[in-house]
């Protein structure tokens, strides 16, 4: 069966997977005020996103291999 993906939480992840990104970058480019638009969350409930301590970086946010597999399915990433 293949998984239906919301074309902004692709986007996202997408976005991510170019290069790691610091948290306050993410929450910054894709915060909200819409309650239906939970396209950070959705991407990290669903296991495309992980959040990394990195010592003298903080956190950052990177594409899991089940992101990576999402973008290849839909065409994003070789």
């Amino acid at each position: 069966m293949t998984e239906t993906a919301d074309p902004l939480v692709l986007d996202f992840v997408e976005w991510i997977a170019r290069e790691p990104r610091a948290y306050s970058e993410v929450i910054g480019t894709w915060k909200t005020s819409c309650p239906r638009l939970t396209i950070w969350e959705d991407a990290a409930d669903r296991g495309y996103v992980a959040r990394e301590a990195i010592a003298g970086f903080g956190l950052i946010v990177t594409a899991t291999e089940a992101g990576e597999k999402l973008l290849r399915a839909h065409g994003r990433i070789a």
